[in-house]
């Protein structure tokens, strides 16, 4: 099957980082911690990695400077949504035959009306005084009821003020206000364009959710473009929010940007690096370096999983390592618990296994 156009963007730019470093897959796989033959597929366009670490490992090992390693996470996630799955054959399943019509039934012919016992009225029979009939209504208007023997003139009367009341009814209605109506929303996320807003998007919507996070203090760009660093910050505005991070700008995440009640203000990398430094006392050098791998030094960094799981924080911590750890996506995002925790995990075996990405990478990175 042929890799889809973004899968081979991204194998473009994999081969790039390969030929530049002058290393053989093999070599570059020991170092990056990963089979030889498994960079080759990913160079080759034959498969996409289901986790973004071991791009990330390559790329360092290759030497992609700060640029090159935000472009190749962004082409990762493109490839990684793109990934072709299988239709289901569809089965042949035989069209339904069309149910008979039933015929129509012969309608029974009317029976003739038994004629009235007793002698016929004449025509010509004077009316009794219980039977007078009005000096302006015919003999054939008294076998009506009254209603209809109301005078044609009178009747007339009647329907144009009925009419008149109808019309200066629907009128009051058209034009009075309704008590309590919402004002007009002309806010652009609650519009019918922006219905849908969601990774790989690029339009006056994104654009606007780019800078209601930005004004909520998020770190982005506002060029328009749903890419990796507006799903990150996307992903952690809704955890702050107290929301399910859904990777789309749904009806509630569209509400709470607008309210401006979530900040995601948060450490600096100058702090968070004196932190790491302040706590791992054992190893400081290695320790930020790791962060600096893992999530460039920013509290709020995430990373998604194709089996749907994520990594949170400066360290990364895995949904599984969090639960163990008693933690939450949450608490993942205070860059004090989360610098705390990854030490915790240090601790174990006094080294950093939990990283195996990013401890090969350092560790086998040429000297500069």
């Amino acid at each position: 099957m042929a890799a889809s156009p973004q899968t081979e963007k991204f194998a473009v730019c994999l081969r790039r980082l390969k030929d530049r470093s002058g290393r053989g897959y093999d070599r570059l796989g020991k170092e990056a911690g990963v089979s030889g033959s498994s960079l080759h597929r990913y160079c080759s366009g034959l498969s996409v990695p289901t986790d973004y670490r071991v791009v990330h490992s390559f790329a360092k090992v290759c030497g992609a400077s700060t640029e090159e390693l935000r472009e190749l996470h962004r082409l990762w996630a493109l490839a990684d949504a793109d990934r072709d799955v299988p239709a289901a054959a569809a089965e042949d399943v035989p069209e339904p035959k069309p149910e008979p019509k039933p015929e129509p039934k012969p309608e029974p012919e009317p029976k003739p009306e038994p004629e009235p016992d007793g002698p016929a009225v004449s025509a010509q029979a004077s009316p009794g005084p219980d039977d007078a009939v009005p000096p302006e209504t015919t003999p054939d208007e008294a076998e009506k009821p009254w209603p209809s023997r109301v005078p044609q003139k009178l009747s007339s009367r009647f329907a144009m003020l009925a009419a008149v009341v109808v019309v200066v009814l629907v009128a009051g209605f058209v034009w009075m206000p309704a008590e309590g109506a919402p004002p007009a929303d002309d806010r652009l996320l609650n519009s019918a364009a922006c219905k849908s807003v969601s990774m790989g998007q690029h339009d006056e919507c994104v654009r606007e959710v780019q800078r209601l996070l930005v004004r909520a203090e998020g770190r982005l760009a506002v060029d328009g473009d749903f890419g990796p660093e507006t799903l990150r910050r996307l992903t952690a505005f809704q955890v702050l929010a107290g929301m399910p991070a859904t990777n789309v700008v749904d009806g509630p995440t569209k509400k709470a940007l607008y309210a401006q009640k979530v900040s995601m203000a948060t450490w600096s990398p100058d702090r968070v690096a004196k932190r790491i430094r302040e706590v791992f006392v054992e190893d400081p050098r290695t320790a930020v370096a790791i962060a600096h791998c893992a999530s460039f030094l920013d509290p709020l960094w995430t990373l998604p999983n194709t089996n749907g799981s994520r990594n949170w924080g400066v360290f990364q911590i895995s949904d599984a390592r969090l639960r163990e750890l008693g933690g939450t996506p949450l608490r993942a995002f205070d860059p004090e618990w989360n610098i705390q925790a990854a030490h915790r995990l240090w601790s174990v075996r006094h080294d950093f296994h939990d990283w195996p990405s990013c401890e090969a990478a350092l560790k086998n990175a040429p000297k500069s």
